[in-house]
């Protein structure tokens, strides 16, 4: 893996926030009917997570995002903020609501439906990006999700190169993780689940089918990704590098809630990149990091810091 000298110890991240809606089913989905249901309310958004866990892990952190002017805006900013997050260049707008995703688990926590309203995203434009060019100059790393327009996305990527940061990329869905293919070769880390690394690569895979995951981690590495994870959900993840590869099954624990548990463990990775940290010790950090997510009833695990991630480990 290349070694850089970080000129700053703040990561930039882009891309959105949400109020998430999640709901547990109690049995078996009932069509056409109401159906019982544990459900809970968290913020959220790719972006914003990583954000928080990243700023929950001490990581100096600036968030470029969009809200609405409504509660719901008012609440995900205040919370994220208080998280540790400079929100100061977060943009309002009254043209959309603040972004909002829905989720159905099935009784074992498996998500069976994810619905995302995110119309307010197409309000963060190059422009807005372009605006914010001083948060580039003062970063350390990039991170980016593929919510952002594609202009804006384009900018972004322009804007990092400018300064020579590495950017980090999150394909966030299946529907949008073809927006980063133009991108691969500038990018430093990656981390698809099986569905978005099919759109990526066209390599399609059971999670169970760990050879074809490490292939596929290797074919991002080979289509310009320095560091490419593929996330298998309770198979755990396989990683490569130009140097190295390897896979770290996922800890076996109980699952409140499935949402969120992908951009811990991205945040936890980028976190040990920014500490100088050994790519196969950062794999086990982000493990460490979703299972937390994984138990935590909410989209990001509020006591999260780096002495419960290697405790987590040494269980």
């Amino acid at each position: 893996m290349k070694s850089r000298k970080k000129k700053s110890e703040k990561v930039l991240v882009i891309g959105g926030s949400t109020l998430d809606v999640v709901g547990r089913l109690e049995s078996d989905l009932q069509m056409v009917t109401s159906n019982p249901a544990n459900i809970r309310t968290s913020f959220g958004g790719v972006a914003r997570n990583v954000a928080e866990n990243l700023a929950r892990l001490g990581q100096p952190v600036s968030l470029l995002s969009v809200i609405g002017k409504d509660r719901i805006g008012d609440d995900v900013l205040a919370h994220t903020r208080q998280a540790g997050v400079d929100v100061s260049a977060v943009y309002t707008t009254d043209k959309f609501p603040t972004g909002f995703y829905m989720g159905v688990l099935n009784e074992h926590g498996v998500r069976q439906f994810g619905f995302a309203d995110m119309r307010i995203l197409d309000e963060l434009t190059e422009t807005y990006i372009a605006y914010n060019e001083a948060l580039f100059e003062k970063a350390g790393l990039v991170f980016v999700d593929a919510n952002l327009p594609e202009a804006a996305l384009e900018t972004a990527f322009k804007l990092a190169q400018k300064y020579k940061l590495p950017v980090c990329a999150d394909p966030t869905s299946g529907s949008l993780a073809g927006r980063l293919i133009p991108y691969l070769r500038h990018t430093r880390l990656i981390a698809p689940n099986r569905i978005e690394a099919g759109i990526l690569t066209g390599q399609h895979f059971e999670n169970s089918n760990r050879d074809a995951a490490m292939e596929c981690a290797r074919t991002l590495v080979n289509l310009g990704v320095e560091i490419a994870f593929v996330t298998l959900a309770e198979f755990g993840v396989c990683y490569a590098t130009s140097e190295t590869s390897g896979h770290i099954p996922a800890i076996r624990t109980n699952v409140a809630d499935p949402t969120g548990a992908g951009d811990a463990l991205v945040a936890a990775v980028i976190y040990a990149l920014m500490n100088d940290i050994e790519i196969d010790d950062a794999a086990r950090l982000g493990i460490s990091a979703a299972t937390l997510a994984l138990r935590y009833p909410g989209t990001v695990y509020p006591e999260l810091s780096l002495e419960k991630l290697y405790n987590e480990l040494a269980v």
